[in-house]
């Protein structure tokens, strides 16, 4: 395989695969010459995995890998029938960390390895920091990870630490996290393994084969939009499936952000490709981010499908996980369930027409952010240590 890095604002190329942005200030993404491809995967249903389709991943050494892919799409009956639309939901949560940055981190962890690092670094709100954790002892790398103190679900927190890496917290939110570890990063040699980094991202890109494998090309992905890596990492594997000529066309791209968090969605309104950053909150901690990096990049995505950027309020988020858990049978955090709510807004608003198949993603496992759970749900009941007692509150 032949690939370069590419700067998507100004088309620079670079040949070396130690940096994260180009010299003008862009980000970088793999541009893979497709023609140098050679296929050695079919499009089955069957054995998915993020390595399948490992002739379409930039590495060159035996993969970091604790068998990350291969979630479930389920059919979503209840949503369909409620909605009256063709709902699956493929949920990420059931990765080897309970999350889908696994897809990147397997990648990226490689990388790190190919380029000779002894160590790797990020800043997170939860998710990362514990896919990397876990990837990183794997590898026998040392891990350094910044979070925004007290703005991390316990469940993350409690990942990282557990699997050895050394974890900080600071008095900021996470995009002054992310600006700090960069800095450090390059400072001590570390390998970011944010989403930043092009990299990582190229292992995201396998949701959209695994979706094509089970079902083809649906009509609509949604799904939730923080620092805005997923969103822009699917379509580009939608879009090299298409080139490549195993698909003839390409999802609409839908972004869904919460009230609190939403740049992205003030962009798309606005018709614009750049943000305003913004002091975020939301209860959503996957996706409360101000600065998302990859902005530019996901709204490329959004312009180019011709999809849509919604956002949903904290109340709509916490009744979709609550749908989903309740309804499907499928337990998420609440920053997945953005896809949910966003879905049932833009049916409300005539977005999405009744004779689609839509894919909604579900980024994170439920146990992820149990202190969540406890507040909308509330404290199992107590009683005493009899029939009757019990036969009263059923």
């Amino acid at each position: 395989m032949d690939f370069k890095l590419r700067c998507i604002d100004c088309n620079k190329e670079y040949e070396r695969e130690d940096i994260y942005t180009c010299e003008c200030g862009g980000i970088l993404e793999v541009k893979i010459d497709l023609d140098s491809i050679n296929l050695d995967f079919k499009f089955d249903g069957n054995n998915l995995s993020v390595w399948k389709y490992g002739c379409l991943l930039p590495v060159k050494i035996k993969p970091v890998s604790l068998r990350e892919g291969g979630t479930p799409l389920y059919n979503a009956d209840y949503l369909s029938e409620k909605l009256g639309v063709k709902v699956y939901v493929k949920h990420e949560g059931l990765n080897p960390s309970g999350s889908f940055k696994d897809r990147g981190m397997t990648v990226g962890v490689t990388k790190a390895i190919e380029l000779g690092k002894g160590a790797v670094a990020c800043a997170s709100t939860g998710n990362t920091s514990a896919s990397m954790a876990m990837y990183a002892a794997k590898a026998k790398l040392k891990a350094y990870i910044l979070l925004p103190s007290g703005k991390v679900a316990l469940g993350k927190v409690a990942q990282a630490l557990m699997h050895g890496a050394k974890v900080v917290g600071i008095r900021g939110n996470f995009d002054k996290a992310l600006a700090l570890v960069r800095e450090i990063s390059e400072k001590e040699g570390f390998y970011l393994l944010n989403s930043v980094n092009p990299f990582r991202l190229e292992g995201q890109k396998t949701i959209a084969f695994e979706i094509v494998d089970e079902i083809g090309v649906p009509d609509r992905v949604i799904l939730p939009v923080g620092n805005a890596g997923n969103i822009s990492a699917i379509f580009k594997g939608f879009k090299e499936l298409k080139e490549l000529g195993l698909i003839d066309s390409i999802p609409k791209m839908t972004g869904v952000q919460a009230e609190g968090a939403n740049p992205i969605y003030k962009a798309f309104v606005e018709g614009k490709r750049d943000i305003k950053a913004m002091n975020p909150e939301t209860i959503a901690t996957a996706i409360r981010i101000g600065n998302p990096v990859n902005a530019k990049k996901a709204l490329n995505a959004v312009y180019e499908s011709k999809g849509v950027v919604t956002q949903v309020s904290d109340e709509e988020i916490i009744n979709a996980q609550k749908m989903l858990a309740a309804k499907e049978g499928i337990g998420v955090e609440p920053a997945s369930a953005a896809s949910v709510a966003g879905l049932i807004k833009l049916l409300k608003q005539g977005e999405i027409e009744k004779d689609e198949r839509v894919v909604c993603i579900t980024t994170g496992h439920l146990l992820k952010d149990p202190e969540t759970v406890i507040k909308v749900c509330g404290s199992p009941i107590e009683v005493d240590a009899n029939i009757e007692a019990i036969k009263a509150v059923l």
